[in-house]
């Protein structure tokens, strides 16, 4: 039996580049869907099921961060976006708003589906797998009450949503108190030891779980930052 082709989601408005990008990953057994337009692909991400969105910043309509941002609201999968900015506020911008990757213009195929791979990889790897403790019971700190079985956490007796990465961090800082996390240690324990992107991205989750759980999220009372050294859950 075949397996289940994965379904790729390219929102690009440079035809030519979409379909070289469309040959190249249907000839790495991808099924790929092009939309030109970043409302339509916004529309098309919401609606259809796809495994990864692929997703350009400079589109006409509604431009890439938007439509990152927007989308990322309804579906929780792999997005990468593709900029032709080398900035790294754009870069950042990018995974504050959503964004698991992005990769920059020009760039090779192969890299490409290196960073398609690795994102499915690990995205499946955290969808099918527990939590990354061991831990089987609720824990409790102060408001904070998560349930790794559920994959619920409330704040105060009130159900907040997360995100799977959002998720997987809390736990993990949650189930090791008081010890003090680098980012490039929460990086490689989250999102994988081979995973392609930006360690930017642990401080970018960091300050989405300080806005949820935090009452003063500038003043944290659970997520603390050691100046220098890192990140850790104070009990």
């Amino acid at each position: 039996m075949k397996p289940t082709m994965k379904k790729i989601l390219t929102i690009e408005d440079d035809v030519s580049i979409a379909e070289i990008e469309r040959d190249f990953l249907q000839i790495h057994g991808f099924d790929v869907t092009i939309v030109a337009d970043g409302r339509q692909g916004l529309q098309e991400a919401i609606s259809g099921k796809y495994d990864l969105i692929l997703l350009d910043v400079m589109l006409p309509s509604m431009d890439g961060y938007e439509v990152c941002k927007k989308a990322r609201d309804v579906v929780d999968i792999p997005i990468l976006m593709v900029t032709a900015k080398i900035e790294d506020l754009d870069k950042i911008r990018g995974l504050g708003l959503g964004a698991n990757d992005y990769i920059t213009k020009p760039f090779f195929m192969p890299e490409l589906i290196a960073r398609i791979n690795s994102q499915l990889t690990q995205y499946e790897r955290v969808k099918f797998s527990s939590t990354p403790s061991s831990q089987t019971k609720e824990i409790q700190m102060g408001g904070l009450r998560l349930n790794p079985q559920t994959r619920r956490i409330y704040v105060d007796n009130q159900e907040v949503d997360f995100k799977t990465k959002e998720f997987d961090l809390l736990s993990f800082l949650m189930t090791n108190p008081d010890i003090v996390f680098s980012r490039e240690d929460l990086y490689k324990k989250i999102w994988g030891e081979n995973a392609f992107g930006d360690i930017r991205t642990v401080a970018v989750h960091i300050n989405w779980l300080r806005n949820k759980i935090e009452k003063d999220p500038a003043n944290p009372t659970y997520i603390q930052t050691v100046w220098g050294a890192g990140y850790r859950f104070k009990v």
